[in-house]
């Protein structure tokens, strides 16, 4: 499960991050506003943790103009903030949940579950490019009706490929979304996984893959294997 965690407090941010990962979920941190709504309008999360004091704009400002461009996918508040006024102005901005500070991990986990369950009506959510089939409930890819084995690391590129599909992702980008900002090794690992996913989606398409280089600014997806951009690599 995918979770944005928007926090402006670095080591909290941390500290949230490290908990979500231990219960198996995969993380992405933002640190102000600007930068969450362009995350939140530009990929899909299962869930949004945003805190409320967030630098430049409020975490209320950030719901509501999420809300406003379309986002659908839960966002739940994290604040130390235990008003009344304080829940009601979040429930009024867009939020699905309001969670006070401190918190144990397992309540975090149960409520971004139950949230996410609700959202969803339990439809399990897939995304189909040409022959490939992802499951991003059970995280599993088939191509032409075989699963094609992918490390958790893989099928997360692959995942962030797809959903946007025809549109160029950075390396920078890319890292991001893979390891959420922490312990980041160098960018140059994305072109090590690309290597590796190539390859296998490669023999399972019969050396078809639908993944292709953008010179000097980093790779995408499409749904035909042919080149028609003079950028474009296979």
């Amino acid at each position: 499960m995918k979770v944005l965690v928007v926090e402006d407090d670095g080591l909290m941010a941390q500290a949230i991050a490290a908990m979500l990962f231990k219960a198996h979920f995969n993380v992405t941190i933002v640190n102000d506003a600007p930068s969450a709504l362009d995350m939140i309008t530009e990929f899909s999360f299962d869930a949004v943790l945003l805190d409320l004091r967030l630098k430049r704009e409020s975490g209320l400002d950030v719901l509501r103009k999420a809300r406003e461009r379309g986002v659908k996918f839960p966002m739940l508040v994290l604040s130390g903030d235990l008003e009344m006024d304080s829940k009601l102005a979040a429930f009024a901005a867009g939020a699905d949940d309001y969670i006070t500070k401190p918190f144990k991990i397992a309540e975090l986990s149960a409520r971004i579950q139950a949230v996410v369950r609700r959202t969803n009506g339990h439809v399990r959510n897939t995304i189909e490019v040409g022959p490939l089939v992802m499951d991003m409930d059970s995280r599993t890819v088939l191509a032409n009706g075989k699963e094609v084995p992918l490390t958790f690391r893989e099928y997360a590129l692959l995942e962030a490929l797809a959903l946007r599909k025809g549109r160029t992702l950075e390396k920078e980008t890319l890292l991001s979304l893979l390891y959420g900002g922490i312990d980041e090794p160098n960018v140059k690992i994305i072109d090590v996984f690309i290597c590796k996913l190539r390859k296998k989606l490669s023999d399972a398409l019969d050396g078809d893959c639908p993944i292709h280089t953008v010179w000097g600014h980093g790779y995408i997806l499409r749904d035909q294997s042919g080149v028609d951009d003079m950028q474009l690599v296979g």
